[in-house]
């Protein structure tokens, strides 16, 4: 006797990250199953110690997709009547995280039949970046480098020419894993537009570069017109260092003559020191006066010579004692007598 079967045969998918898939589980049901019809999406996880994760539900005419929050609303049944025979499962917005194995359980009493099938959600190649390392001289070697940030493993690279000839030079070697196509002893004729495209079993991206050779440069003279702008620049900062220096000592001379000016001139004179010294030189010529002349000195009136004491009140003027001195005979010494006026007690000259 024929019982229920699962019809679908495929059992290995492999999609890219983002799309949409359909896991397939087909049916056929027998005339001896006659229990209520349950469809189960179970996922098996890679650690056999853990427990199988519920998906999604069919059971007793009812739909149950809560059970598993990372698909929670990216997953659903693919016939909204599971019971027309088509149990399959859609998950939608694909993860690399989906990656696993899928179990489909169909079970109508006395009929129960499982199938297995194993998803693998790989990532398209993105964000490819072509580049050129190496000197773009005649007769160097060139390398033209092509990679791609994201995408699943395995990559493969592959380069074409798109100007010119299109065809690559023929001492080009290529390496598809790592990306890189060397050109070795390049001529001008390997100018031009190279193009790379990134790919593995979900998907392909792209990028070009331009590659332009050209003569050797003369090193030599980029190296004596570098000693040459030195030279000169060294020569600048020095006539600038000059001139600053030559500046700081005239202005430093300027200071140091106005300096010595000021102290050259003399202080003005006080009316005390100018009345001691006309007093000084009044006796001083009193010293030399011989009989003829000290006529004219007594004329001259003793108010008109300026000093200290003699601005003074006259309740203020000291009373000067006599001289207990005796003055010596001058005329034993063979010296001319001289009259020195002296001060009474009232102050009058005599």
């Amino acid at each position: 006797t024929r019982s229920l079967i699962i019809t679908s045969s495929e059992t290995l998918f492999e999609t890219a990250q983002g799309d949409k898939i359909t896991l397939p589980c087909t049916f056929e049901l027998s005339e001896k199953d006659e229990g209520p019809l349950d469809i189960e999406w179970v996922l098996i996880p890679a650690d056999n110690q853990k427990k199988e994760q519920i998906l999604i539900m069919y059971a007793v005419d009812r739909i149950y997709n809560d059970y598993y929050a990372a698909m929670t609303g990216r997953m659903q049944f693919t016939n909204p009547d599971p019971r027309s025979g088509d149990g399959s499962l859609d998950i939608l917005n694909l993860k690399s995280e989906d990656t696993g194995t899928y179990q489909c359980k169909v079970k109508k009493a006395p009929g129960v039949q499982s199938k297995k099938i194993q998803l693998t959600v790989l990532v398209k190649p993105a964000r490819t970046k072509c580049s050129i390392e190496g000197s773009q001289e005649i007769g160097k070697d060139v390398i033209l480098k092509c990679a791609s940030r994201e995408g699943s493993p395995l990559l493969s690279y592959d380069w074409r020419r798109v100007s010119g000839t299109q065809d690559l030079p023929a001492t080009s070697m290529l390496n598809k894993n790592t990306g890189e196509l060397l050109l070795k002893n390049a001529s001008k004729d390997y100018s031009g537009t190279y193009h790379c495209v990134a790919s593995n079993r979900v998907g392909m991206d792209e990028c070009s570069v331009e590659l332009n050779v050209t003569p050797p440069i003369n090193t030599a003279g980029i190296i004596a017109g570098a000693i040459i702008a030195t030279l000169l620049g060294l020569s600048i900062l020095s006539f600038l260092v000059f001139c600053c220096c030559k500046k700081h000592r005239d202005k430093k001379y300027e200071k140091e003559v106005h300096h010595d000016i000021r102290e050259d001139v003399p202080p003005p004179k006080s009316r005390s020191s100018t009345a001691r010294s006309y007093i000084g030189s009044n006796r001083s010529s009193l010293g030399s006066m011989s009989p003829s002349n000290m006529e004219g000195y007594t004329k001259t009136p003793y108010s008109q010579v300026p000093s200290e004491d003699f601005e003074r009140t006259p309740g203020q003027n000291p009373t000067f004692a006599p001289s207990k001195v005796a003055a010596p005979n001058l005329s034993r010494m063979g010296a001319v007598p001289v009259m020195i006026p002296a001060q009474s007690k009232d102050g009058s000259i005599v």
